[in-house]
């Protein structure tokens, strides 16, 4: 794998004709440091995000040795990995899904949000007595830019049997939940907390494990989240008051904040008109998040000798396909000079650039390097983030 200081670096050796993944692994490795010496509990991290190697490497050697999986393929992949521990935390799986983990790849915990799911999981692992079972709780998506709770989740009286039914058959009974991808404010958590709460006291049961899922943000453009430290001073403060023992464990499952920043996308211009470029990557591909859901990420123009005191103008970006529907409208800050032929990088596209794209058109093929600069946004630096305790 190609190393270069710079995305100006790699452009000038490569020139390169198709999209180039830019890998920053450590940027994945901070990341996972300050999870683990800050969150309260277990880190696990969700595969679906990034199964990029050279990113999976640095969150593997900064210490997470735990991953939340959702498909057989997930797990199979993952799984290679050595000494790890996997969670099956997606809360409708088919029966073969179930066997394969359990039977195969010795995968003690799954989630569930149904008495049908629960059914499937107790007949397909033969009644198991050592099952770790998490009930998957609907709780208000404030401030998330991709709401979860409409899919998945069971509240009020169904979910109180469903944790009493749950606690019957488990070893370790569990509640997750998840506030919703890209969370901005942490308040978010400390309600889904109380929510927790509520049913814990109302079905009256003994919880063995707290999973509040993902949702931890990123820095985009359009998107500044309040500190992660913000985040872990609620989620502390929310458990402390949960009913539940000293012994109870406290799960996360960051993706996004994990690997957001550790990964860029560098583009070139086949076409201008006027205040829109016209890209060789695009909604089909690692821009999904632009394209479909608004995301305005961090964009600089790759050009040697650039002036840096030239004005930046917006711009909107078309993707390569023959669809109408591959656009990204920014805006796009870019000098006025860009033009057909120049390269453009696209920030902190770690998160789900990767896992999303396709080969529509003919289209998808990506070069892969790394790059051993900072990333163009970081909620990691020390002005930005200032480092707490673990304790």
């Amino acid at each position: 794998m190609e190393k270069f200081s710079s995305a100006l670096e790699m452009v000038k050796a490569m020139k390169p004709d198709i999209p180039v993944f830019a890998a920053r692994p450590h940027a994945a490795g901070r990341a996972a440091r300050w999870f683990a010496q800050n969150f309260p509990g277990e880190v696990a991290y969700a595969y679906k995000a990034n199964s990029s190697v050279f990113l999976l490497g640095a969150l593997y050697g900064a210490g997470i040795t735990q991953f939340d999986v959702a498909s057989v393929v997930e797990l199979e992949d993952a799984a290679t990995i050595p000494g790890v521990r996997l969670h099956f935390m997606h809360p409708v799986k088919s029966r073969h899904a179930i066997r394969k983990a359990y039977f195969d790849y010795d995968i003690k915990c799954f989630a569930l949000d149904s008495e049908d799911e629960l059914q499937k999981i107790v007949e397909e692992t033969g009644g198991a007595k050592d099952l770790e079972l998490f009930v998957r709780i609907a709780v208000p998506a404030k401030n998330s830019r991709i709401p979860l709770e409409r899919k998945f989740g069971v509240v009020g009286q169904k979910a109180q049997r469903l944790l009493v039914k749950t606690r019957q058959v488990a070893d370790e009974l569990g509640i997750t939940f998840h506030v919703g991808s890209q969370t901005t404010t942490p308040d978010a958590y400390a309600m889904a907390f109380e929510e927790v709460k509520k049913l814990i006291v109302k079905a009256g049961v003994v919880v063995d494990a707290i999973d509040v899922g993902g949702g931890f943000p990123s820095r985009y453009t359009d998107s500044v989240p309040a500190r992660l430290s913000e985040f872990m001073e609620v989620i502390k403060a929310s458990m402390a008051k949960m009913p539940v023992t000293d012994q109870c464990r406290l799960i996360c499952e960051p993706g996004r904040a994990l690997v957001a920043e550790a990964e860029s996308l560098i583009v070139k211009v086949d076409l201008r008109k006027g205040d829109e470029l016209y890209i060789n990557d695009g909604g089909y591909g690692a821009l999904f998040d632009s394209a479909q859901l608004g995301f305005v990420f961090p964009v600089r123009l790759i050009r040697e000798g650039l002036d840096p005191n030239e004005p930046l103008v917006p711009f909107e970006f078309w993707g390569p396909t023959c669809d109408s529907i591959d656009h990204m409208k920014g805006p796009f800050l870019l000098p006025a000079s860009v033009r057909e032929g120049d390269y453009i990088e696209i920030g902190n596209i770690g998160a789900y650039g990767r896992a999303i794209s396709t080969r529509f058109n003919g289209y998808g093929a990506y070069h892969d390097v790394i790059l051993q600069d900072e990333p163009m946004y970081s909620i990691y630096t020390e002005e930005d983030l200032p480092i707490a305790s673990k304790a």
